[in-house]
């Protein structure tokens, strides 16, 4: 299999422009008397945020809170660690008095399905694993799984497979759940919702999901750099932000195989995979919703996402489409 990035990390805060310090991973690093910026990882992602306080002992507590609390959500989301909530569910098919937070997101998550007609469904887990095993094998056919296999993986894909209650999660067997496509906005906003309930008016979070709180300093718009899909280090756009939250999918976030043509941005009507954009970027009050969109928009063709857009808190999608070519679509 091919990696390039992590996940469907496409996505940078332009530093530069926005006159934050850069830090060592998984360390905080003080600049000047108001600014806290702290680099580490965060389910499976690049994690940082850039906290403007007029106390930095004050600001490193609220550091040391936030990936704490980042790191409590995470060992109910992750597909990584042993001991997760979904690792558990995924196993057992079902998972009595869940925490409030997993029944939050996969309620979350089948409104999103919903919404979008079943192009974001949390679970496509049986088509990832289909893939992964079939180009893990020796001399594995560039062609992909075959149909056959394809249209056995889909018979145990649906969100409304899923039962959801506070008292219990429930899935039949067969049926494995992600949370892959929405939880790093999650977990972003929640993280946003804690530093504004201790009083921070000026940062950036990025748990996976970029989200600002308010204003730079000076008052100006946060600057967003969205990478150029075909040329590493590249900017292809800048996007001004105040409050709001951005995401980026493209195929390029996960490459199952060189050619590039079977990625991890997974079609839940037709087992494929996404080729319609290099890259697709939302920008919403929440990274909640930015994530999840992102990922179902890349499957959706230009007018099928103008018809959501009333529908979501989503007010800006920006594209480049498989040719190369950047445009706009604006609620």
């Amino acid at each position: 299999m091919t990696r390039t990035m992590s996940r469907r990390r496409f996505i940078r805060i332009s530093a530069a422009a926005a006159g934050l310090a850069v830090a060592p991973i998984g360390r905080s690093v003080q600049a000047g008397s108001s600014l806290v910026t702290w680099h580490g990882t965060m389910l499976g992602a690049v994690a940082t945020m850039q906290i403007h306080h007029q106390d930095r002992d004050e600001a490193q507590r609220l550091v040391q809170a936030a990936c704490a609390e980042a790191r409590r959500l995470e060992r109910l989301f992750s597909l990584y660690l042993e001991d997760s909530a979904l690792v558990e569910l995924n196993r057992s098919g079902i998972l009595v008095d869940p925490a409030a937070e997993l029944v939050d997101l996969l309620k979350l998550s089948q409104h999103f399905a919903e919404v979008t007609g079943g192009r974001f469904d949390p679970t496509v887990q049986p088509l990832w694993t289909l893939y992964a095993d079939h180009f893990l094998q020796a001399n594995a056919d560039p062609a992909g799984p075959p149909q056959s296999s394809v249209q056995t993986a889909l018979a145990h894909v649906g969100y409304d497979r899923l039962t959801i209650s506070p008292d219990r999660i429930v899935m039949p067997r067969g049926t494995a759940v992600t949370l892959n496509g929405i939880a790093q906005g999650y977990v972003t906003d929640k993280i946003v919702d804690l530093l504004r309930s201790r009083g921070v008016v000026r940062s950036v979070v990025d748990m996976g999901e970029t989200r600002a709180i308010g204003s730079r300093p000076d008052g100006r718009p946060w600057k967003i750099g969205i990478a150029d899909p075909d040329v590493a280090g590249r900017t292809a756009a800048i996007l001004p932000i105040i409050d709001r939250a951005v995401s980026t999918s493209g195929a390029y976030g996960f490459r199952f195989d060189q050619q590039g043509r079977f990625n991890h941005l997974f079609d839940p009507v037709t087992g494929g995979c996404a080729d319609r954009y290099r890259s697709l970027t939302t920008v919403s009050g929440s990274a909640t919703a930015a994530d999840a969109l992102s990922t179902a928009f890349s499957l959706m063709s230009g007018p099928e996402i103008r018809s959501v857009l009333p529908r979501v808190d989503i007010e800006r999608v920006h594209l480049i489409d498989a040719a190369g070519a950047a445009f706009d679509i604006v609620e």
